[in-house]
């Protein structure tokens, strides 16, 4: 019996040292590669609301002191030419949806970047906004629409009743006057209907977009490998590489699945690095729950 006993310690105590050996690994991983000479490189990344009636955790105005050195540390290390963010909003009851505290703090640490689809929160939601450098793309329209029965009216409950959810779109022109679409999106964790209806919507009215020239989707699609709302965006024609690893890790290092936040693109752009996830820590500290994700594409 006390054989056993210290067999099963001696496990546990094995797994124990390899946990750590791997965040260890993930806290220390290199960075990205560099990506292909002309190629776009294009990046999502959630970086979870901020609750500003809190005074303790992660998600606290305290909380983004302690980690916001991480987040500008990661978006750099990103090195990318789009970056499009979920989940960045900063609320309080009786709040008018204005204060940001990530967006502000990465406007001011990254001058060089524009911003797309965001504005007043009295017009545009300011939750899924785009960072991008002007000097090698130029907008040329941006929107919104919510994943409802009334998409197109301004924080519409989503098809449930729940939370509003919804999709932002950039339309760019690069420097060689190549014209492509971003589309952005946030599915529902909680609620598998909603992710299918929020998922056929976008089909519904990207579709034609898709036809006419370059799509590039990114998000948080909260969908595994091989589900229905992966599917119902590869059936607008999108692809989506394998992302090799998990992109949500609990703000822990906890890679529990695999990977929910996602790049695609019609099958006209080419792959020519990645996806990669940036699995790692900045000076101890975790950026977001979630790991960003890079792409770099061609266009055609």
């Amino acid at each position: 019996m006390r054989r056993v006993a210290l067999w099963i310690g001696a496990v546990v105590g094995l797994l124990a040292l390899t946990f750590l050996a791997v965040q260890l690994w993930f806290s220390r991983a290199a960075d990205l590669p560099a990506k292909p000479g002309d190629s776009l490189r294009v990046a999502t990344f959630n970086v979870h609301y901020i609750w500003l009636g809190g005074e303790k955790g992660p998600w606290t105005p305290a909380g983004f002191e302690v980690r916001k050195d991480a987040l500008d540390k990661a978006f750099k290390a990103l090195d990318a030419d789009i970056v499009a963010f979920q989940e960045m909003e900063s609320f309080a009851r009786g709040g008018d949806g204005n204060t940001n505290l990530v967006r502000d703090w990465l406007r001011a640490q990254n001058p060089d970047y524009a911003w797309a689809a965001t504005g007043r929160a009295e017009v545009f939601p300011p939750t899924q906004p785009v960072m991008y450098r002007p000097d090698r793309l130029t907008v040329r329209d941006d929107g919104w629409f919510f994943f409802s029965e009334t998409p197109d009216r301004l924080y519409a409950r989503t098809f449930n009743g729940s939370w509003p959810a919804f999709c932002s779109w950039v339309r760019f022109e690069d420097t060689a006057g190549k014209v492509f679409t971003l589309v952005n999106v946030h599915f529902d964790f909680s609620s598998r209907m909603n992710r299918r209806l929020s998922a056929e919507l976008v089909a519904e009215r990207m579709a034609d977009r898709a036809r006419q020239e370059p799509v590039v989707l990114v998000g948080d699609i909260n969908a595994l490998s091989g589900s229905y709302t992966l599917r119902q965006l590869q059936g607008m024609g999108l692809t989506f590489p394998s992302v090799p690893g998990a992109t949500v890790h609990f703000n822990r290092g906890l890679h529990l699945f695999g990977a929910i936040d996602r790049i695609g693109a019609t099958q006209d752009v080419r792959f020519a690095g990645g996806p990669y996830v940036l699995q790692r820590r900045f000076d101890g500290q975790w950026p977001s729950d979630h790991h960003p994700v890079v792409a770099d594409l061609h266009l055609p």
